[in-house]
């Protein structure tokens, strides 16, 4: 599950900070600038950043941290390659997740693995444009502009809602520059993206 949601926090964009004091605004007609984000991202082909991720966790007394880089390849190719402090590769390609972590190798289809599905449709959804898809899955609350943007995602299934409080997601127009997810168990992770690479 860890690495499901490790792989469901990749995302493609310059640096940035986390989220705060979202406005309690349901996306659609009502919100321009939220149709407005969903269609740059819908626009966007592919990506490669680097990223840092740290995650704290209940059981430790100090954060874990590690940094690699990212690539997204549309409509659903994600790949997280972290390079410190220990190589691991995650890569998400046509419903199939796989794993590979020194002579380790998983695969994981998401059809066999619903309670999955949700994180991995948080981003794969994002990065497509796809808002309908996003909204079956959370409650989404959004804030700003396409310029500077901030959303609340908050899981409608009582399923997901049970193990993760809330994703928060900043950007840049078709940008992700941060995501942060947090669980019902104390648990929360940063992933800070950015800068980009050469493809």
């Amino acid at each position: 599950m860890k690495a499901a949601i490790a792989l469901a926090i990749l995302v493609l964009a310059p640096m940035g900070g986390t989220s705060q004091g979202y406005a309690a605004e349901t996306p659609g007609a009502a919100a321009p600038a939220y149709a407005e984000v969903m269609a740059l991202f819908a626009a966007r082909t592919r990506g490669h950043v680097a990223f840092t991720e740290t995650h704290e966790l209940a059981l430790l007394k100090t954060p874990v941290r590690s940094s690699g880089e990212l690539v997204y390849v549309a409509p659903d190719r994600l790949e997280k390659h972290t390079l410190e402090p220990k190589p691991e590769t995650l890569i998400l390609d046509h419903g199939v997740l796989q794993a590979e972590r020194g002579h380790h190798r998983y695969t994981i289809a998401l059809a066999d693995a619903p309670q999955v599905l949700p994180f991995i449709e948080s981003v794969r959804a994002t990065l497509a444009g796809d808002a309908a898809a996003l909204e079956r899955y959370f409650a989404v609350r959004f804030e700003g502009d396409a310029a500077h943007w901030r959303m609340l995602l908050t899981p409608r299934q009582a399923a997901l809602a049970g193990s993760v409080s809330e994703i928060r997601m900043e950007g840049e127009r078709a940008a992700i520059s941060s995501v942060e997810i947090r669980e019902r168990d104390g648990d929360r992770s940063l992933l800070s993206i950015g800068p980009e690479l050469p493809p």
